[in-house]
């Protein structure tokens, strides 16, 4: 009896032990469930993952640079927009630069009628260096058919009449105290005409010149493509149109005083 009391015990321990042994189990397991749910929920908070900022990024940068390239392109239509007073600029610098050279090229014929700009062509060797001669002596009309050439220095004076008289303009200058004062003969028929032809070719040349400032001017323009308004377009293209014919009569009105210069004397 006593020995069954004894096993009875002994299992009644054994049966209680095992119980708590599974509660504790039982209560770690459930703790490690709560705590793994907490840590879900606390995962699942609005902060996204790094993969998701990755791809938020990369659709931020990407609408970003379709603004830039918004931006960009909005630039260049204004940039384009922009071209005509440039165009315009252009052209007119390179038509007014051919009418200013044309002057310059009239001005060194020999007419029968004394001009000071005649003379200023003329290269003068002087101490071994060669000067144009309106960097050496002032040049004056004193009337239709005279000049007075006054120089700087009147050490250059002999330099000043070889020059002169050693150029094609057939001019033969007299020593007159410390200037030169040199004569235009009249024309002869032959060279009149001569003259007039020179005139022509110079008038040819620089309507040549003019027309190709025009179409550089033109080339600009259709390089721009779509980018700049066909209005636009068609507008700046008559004003440079209107420029040409502008240049060009000027060209013509300066040959023409030319011509009737040489012919009437």
């Amino acid at each position: 009896m006593a020995l069954y009391l004894r096993r009875a015990i002994g299992l009644r321990i054994t049966t209680t032990l095992i119980r708590r042994s599974s509660t504790t189990q039982t209560c770690s397991i459930s703790h490690f469930l709560l705590f793994h749910k907490q840590e879900t929920c606390h995962t699942q908070n609005p902060t996204p993952l790094p993969s998701f900022d990755f791809l938020r990024d990369s659709r931020r940068g990407f609408a970003k640079s379709k603004k830039s390239k918004d931006d960009s392109g909005g630039s260049t239509i204004e940039l384009a927009a922009d071209i005509g007073p440039s165009v315009k600029a252009t052209a007119t610098s390179q038509m007014d630069a051919a009418v200013v050279a044309l002057s310059r090229e009239l001005a060194k014929l020999r007419t029968g009628r004394a001009s000071a700009g005649m003379l200023d062509h003329i290269i003068v060797e002087t101490d071994g260096v060669k000067m144009q001669l309106n960097h050496l002596a002032v040049v004056s009309v004193i009337d239709s058919k005279t000049l007075s050439v006054n120089p700087y220095d009147p050490n250059t004076l002999k330099a000043l009449e070889t020059a002169i008289v050693s150029s094609p303009l057939g001019l033969n200058p007299k020593v007159d105290g410390q200037r030169l004062i040199a004569a235009i003969p009249p024309l002869t028929k032959e060279h009149m005409q001569a003259m007039c032809k020179v005139v022509a070719k110079s008038s040819e040349d620089v309507k040549q010149s003019i027309r190709r400032a025009r179409q550089k001017a033109l080339d600009t323009i259709k390089k721009a493509g779509s980018s700049f308004p066909k209005d636009e377009a068609k507008r700046l293209e008559k004003e440079i149109d209107d420029l040409t014919k502008k240049f060009v009569k000027s060209a013509d009105d300066l040959c023409k005083a030319k011509e009737k210069e040489i012919t009437q004397g």
